[in-house]
């Protein structure tokens, strides 16, 4: 593989040792950075992988008995809450922890809520996939502020290839987690699939302690520390806050009306309100500059691209998932292809797509502003709709209902595609735009947009009205997203002057 940059910039008050490279010819913060990612995701992609099959199985069986409708909302408003999760994760870091220590806590918390999974029984479910949610979303804005602390502030073409190949890399796990997770929950039992990627955190955990000495003084403390009164203002305001949520909830349960939609809910009103809220108070933060106030206001619009194209990607776990299962002919000489594994199709494509990719971006230069790789992906993952949009129309005349896996292996190309050509540079512009106090929090912005996106992209099938993914369904979608995209080429001069990337 090639090394993620040349020559990263060393940062300010880094030892001397940052810059040593190990035996692949990458640096040692890059090996140690690159060795936990893959190792989270593994247990993130292979939780996933199971996640709505494991809720749309009949409780006869093992599973949680959801309808499809059901299921695809779980999944959707579970991707919302890790999203919803990097805001206070990013703040976190930025003003409490640090960088460093902030990735090692997520780490533990991601651990524990997969050993909750693994357990026996429902009852630890949900507590489990709030705690993934919880460590993710302190984990991944301040692992991203940390990769992007090695490079020199005006190396966006060196940060945007060196993000896609970072994400090219952990995906080597993602195309494991699904097949190993996947057959052992499918055809052996859910729990200990969960299990399994449990022990893939915990890997991830022990990379991370025994090689972060390598980053030398980059990370170890906050950019900007909030004073004592700030810290009692947050843990008050905190504190106030779950014991609300436990009051409400505990007396909704007391009550005997208590339903998971009502945890659901709330989640998918968090996903509104705080962008909102967030933007409200970054912008009237009086530390901006005049400059900085006008990149962050004009951010916006990249926010509301992004959480279109989440809504549109983050189906691939669920409405392609349901349509994997029911729509696709998985008998291949008489063995039946676990429904799972075609979710290792997209990190697989992506490991061929992103140095394409990267190597495009590093050519091109600044001739290739942000707006129009954004719509690039956005076109990629248009194609991905329609072409299932096709197979579900064909549906209708192919025997049993069933179609060719092939149709699922080309769109989640196109899936892969839209990824690669969207999330990394999506990443590397946010990084870019945030004032320099401010990164891991606007990270956490970044990623604030696929709770907005996932909630929305949850609450689609049920919307359609229709009980599994039909060709009307997916064909609207695929329009929706060519539409933002020719609208994002032809804004491309003033985005990109305003945003000044």
């Amino acid at each position: 593989m090639t090394a993620p940059a040349e020559s990263p910039a060393k940062p300010p008050g880094a030892s001397g040792h940052t810059g040593r490279r190990g035996p692949l010819g990458w640096p040692r913060w890059f090996t140690t950075l690159f060795g936990t990612d893959i190792w989270e995701r593994f247990s993130f992609y292979g939780m996933t992988a199971i996640l709505v099959l494991y809720a749309t199985e009949p409780t006869a069986d093992g599973g949680l008995g959801m309808t499809n409708e059901d299921a695809t909302l779980l999944f959707g408003l579970y991707m919302a809450s890790v999203f919803l999760s990097s805001v206070p994760g990013g703040w976190i870091g930025d003003r409490l922890l640090g960088s460093v220590r902030a990735v090692k806590y997520g780490c533990c918390l991601i651990g524990l809520g997969h050993v909750s999974l693994a357990l026996p029984g429902h009852v630890f479910f949900y507590p489990g996939l709030l705690l993934i949610a919880g460590g993710t979303g302190l984990l991944k804005p301040n692992m991203a502020h940390l990769l992007s602390a090695f490079y020199a502030p005006r190396d966006r073409a060196g940060r945007d290839a060196g993000f896609a190949i970072f994400y090219m890399s952990v995906q080597v796990s993602a195309l494991a987690a699904p097949v190993v997770v996947g057959a052992v929950g499918e055809t052996v039992n859910w729990h200990l699939g969960f299990g399994i990627a449990a022990v893939g955190m915990a890997a991830g955990l022990l990379q991370y302690v025994r090689g972060s000495h390598h980053f030398g003084d980059t990370g170890r403390t906050p950019e900007r520390a909030a004073t004592p009164a700030q810290r009692t203002r947050v843990l008050r305001t905190g504190g106030l806050t779950l014991a609300v949520v436990v009051i409400v909830y505990g007396t909704d349960a007391a009550l005997g009306s208590f339903k998971i939609a009502h945890v659901m809910a709330l989640i998918g009103l968090l996903t509104v309100v705080v962008p909102v809220v967030f933007f409200w108070r970054l912008i009237r933060n009086p530390l901006l500059t005049p400059l900085e106030r006008v990149r962050v206001k004009t951010y916006i619009w990249l926010f509301l691209a992004s959480a279109l194209f989440w809504a549109m990607f983050l189906q691939g776990g669920s409405v392609f998932a349901i349509f994997a299962k029911e729509s696709t002919d998985r008998s291949v000489l008489g063995f039946t292809v676990p429904t799972s594994w075609f979710q290792s199709a997209t990190p697989l494509f992506v490991l061929l797509t992103a140095p394409l990719f990267a190597s495009l971006w590093k050519r091109a230069g600044d001739r290739i502003g942000t707006a129009v790789k954004f719509a690039i992906g956005m076109g990629c993952t248009s194609v991905a709709f329609a072409v299932m949009a096709l197979a579900a129309w064909r549906t209708g005349s192919a025997p049993g209902g069933l179609v060719s896996p092939w149709w699922l292996v080309v769109a989640f190309l196109m899936l892969a595609a839209g990824e690669v050509a969207f999330a990394p540079v999506g990443m590397s512009a946010t990084t870019a735009v945030a004032p320099a106090t401010f990164v891991s929090q606007m990270v956490g912005l970044f990623w604030l947009a696929g709770a907005l996106g996932g909630g929305l992209g949850g609450n689609a099938l049920k919307v359609s009205g229709d009980e599994s993914p039909s060709a009307s369904y997916f064909l609207a979608l695929s329009l929706v997203l060519l539409a933002a995209g020719v609208a994002l080429v032809l804004a491309r001069g003033p985005l990109g002057r305003r945003l000044g990337v």
